[in-house]
């Protein structure tokens, strides 16, 4: 029984896990920025969406914590990466670092002011759905699968919006060849907003259904930047169908841990798993570079 209770429990938390991820993924491989205050974006979304669900329902206060984490996506672009990516005092081969180091100090300043704003305590959203379902004997939180059904769901439209969309097509040309892009008449700007447009919505819908599955707060940050980034180096930098695979490693040997260690140490497995992938294959399990 505890076997299906962690084969259950891992898939949802693999689904969130991959929903995030993948946002991340196509960030960088679109627009080639590694976002270290991911965790705090959608920790963001986290806790506005539970402030906001307190006075206009689940609902309507989970697309608030969507906008919020949107909001704040944009504040990243446009306040740090892009006037550090445009800055003429910066060696165009340093200005990867550059992002690094400005993206991690950024999410300090949201981790603190989060804190300081609302609380550094978790917070729980309300669960979308009530009631329990019996899959294969295991009771399960119906609001549990509910939120695997939905990350699957964003992700397929995730999908279909760049495999069948001109605006898709276009960002998939700005990850093989930005040039070449130019020369056919698109506004790399254009494209760069696009997807942290796209970013944003999912960092924001990853968070406030992680606040409604385990409940998150400031003191998640680090772990989850660290989980995003864990997933993306294992699938392969730039690889969405490598980061959905590692989502799945990733969130597994995370429930495994929680349920056979112990809860604090649930990162601990996935991040060793990181450094053998790395030494033994460094461009990840389906990157290419």
């Amino acid at each position: 029984m505890l076997a299906l209770q962690i084969l259950i429990d891992g898939f949802a938390i693999s689904a969130l896990y991959a929903l995030g991820a993948v946002g991340f993924t196509l960030l960088f491989g679109v627009s080639g920025v590694l976002n270290l205050s991911h965790g705090a974006i959608v920790v963001v979304a986290a806790l506005i969406g539970w402030a906001a669900a307190s006075i206009l329902g689940t609902y309507l206060g989970n697309l608030v914590g969507v906008l919020a984490a949107l909001a704040a996506a944009y504040a990243t672009y446009f306040a740090v990466v892009r006037p550090i990516q445009r800055s003429p005092a910066i060696p165009r081969e340093e200005t990867e670092i550059f992002v690094l180091t400005g993206t991690l100090l950024w999410s300090i300043m949201i981790q603190v002011g989060a804190a300081w704003w609302f609380t550094d305590n978790p917070v729980t959203i309300r669960p979308l759905i009530a009631g329990v379902v019996n899959i294969v004997g295991v009771r399960t939180p119906a609001n549990e699968v509910m939120i695997a059904v939905l990350c699957w769901v964003v992700i397929g439209l995730l999908w279909l919006l760049v495999n069948r969309t001109r605006a898709g097509r276009a960002l998939l040309a700005a990850a093989i060849n930005p040039r070449g892009l130019v020369l056919l008449g698109f506004e790399l700007d254009s494209i760069y907003l696009l997807v942290w447009t796209i970013y944003g919505v999912l960092a924001g819908i990853a968070g406030v259904l992680l606040a409604s599955f385990l409940g998150v707060g400031t003191n998640n940050i680090g772990q989850l930047t660290a989980s995003a980034f864990s997933i993306v180096v294992m699938g392969g930098l730039g690889s969405v169908s490598g980061s959905l695979v590692a989502a799945f490693v990733v969130g597994y040997l995370e429930t495994l841990t929680a349920y056979l260690v112990a809860p604090t140490l649930r990162p601990v497995p996935a991040l060793l798993l990181l450094v053998l992938v790395v030494y033994v294959r460094p461009q990840g399990l389906l990157g290419r570079r």
